[in-house]
């Protein structure tokens, strides 16, 4: 089996469908593809759709919500794949994005990790294409606006690139490299899991590459963004990335860092409230 290609769905349906949709093409010419869809106890009606028209799928359905890391790891534990896709249900791959992207892969072995051009709803390009490591002084630019390092602005669009963090709505993964260091974090609910990993790649010898091959992602579109509970999940995946990697450097560094985060959280709940309020 060549490639596994892993999707997490929750409440979801019609993005997962053209999602789905837009798999089955670009995998042709692909000699071994599996495709996996995770669904976390939807409340719609994702998993009676899936199981009545794509029938080449492997669905799994959870009884619970379990989160994107465990979720993603139920099914990687059963892939198959030399290769192993984890791909967000809100996506449209082109379709010659998953051929280019396994013939660079069989190029280049030392490649633990693989990210693509990730193109918003609105056709701009998305910056979270090319990510750096937000380690404590790369935190504090970001959080003080200056994103360039942050999104490796460096980078030409147009030709391949290491990188050091590969988005989870793409991520296209050695299974060897997976073996050596290990699966998704499961003390991550949502958010954080692809820095994370993408770390422990790199950490492991293994190198993370961005190929300019096209995706659409309706980022925002399948997660409630502007809700209490995204914005504690979200800064507190912040918080469990910081302490788990640089929770040992020094009081003047982890300081700082942590009052960062909790004041754009703050930020964040007063902007939320603000919009509940002028409703």
């Amino acid at each position: 089996m060549k490639l596994t290609i892993v999707i997490v769905s929750y409440n979801v349906r019609t993005f997962v469908a053209q999602c789905l949709d837009s798999v089955q093409k670009a995998s042709e010419g692909i000699d071994g593809v599996e495709v996996f869809v995770v669904d976390n106890a939807s409340s719609d009606d994702t998993v009676d759709y899936i199981g009545t028209h794509y029938l080449w799928v492997r669905l799994i359905a959870n009884d619970d919500n379990l989160g994107f890391s465990r979720a993603n790891n139920i099914a990687i534990r059963q892939a198959e794949g030399e290769y192993v896709l984890l791909l967000n249900p809100d996506t449209i791959v082109a379709e010659p994005t998953l051929r280019a992207c396994v013939s660079f892969m069989d190029a280049h072995p030392q490649a633990g990790g693989l990210g693509v051009r990730m193109h918003n709803a609105d056709g701009t390009l998305a910056p979270e294409s090319r990510r750096a490591i937000p380690s404590p002084w790369v935190s504090c630019l970001k959080m003080l606006g200056f994103t360039k390092r942050y999104y490796m602005s460096h980078l030409s669009w147009d030709e391949p690139g290491r990188i050091e963090v590969v988005s989870g709505a793409f991520f296209l993964l050695r299974r060897q490299a997976l073996d050596q260091v290990g699966l998704l974090d499961e003390d991550f609910f949502m958010y954080g899991e692809d820095i994370d990993l993408s770390y422990r790649l790199l950490k492991g010898g293994w190198e993370n590459w961005y190929h300019p091959s096209d995706i659409v992602h309706f980022k925002g579109e399948s997660t409630q963004k502007s809700s209490f509970r995204y914005v504690h999940v979200f800064y507190q995946a912040m918080l469990i990335f910081f302490r788990k990697h640089y929770g040992h450097q020094s009081f003047l560094f982890t300081v700082p860092v942590k009052l960062a985060i909790y004041f754009r959280a703050a930020l964040a709940l007063i902007d939320i409230i603000r919009q509940k309020l002028h409703l």
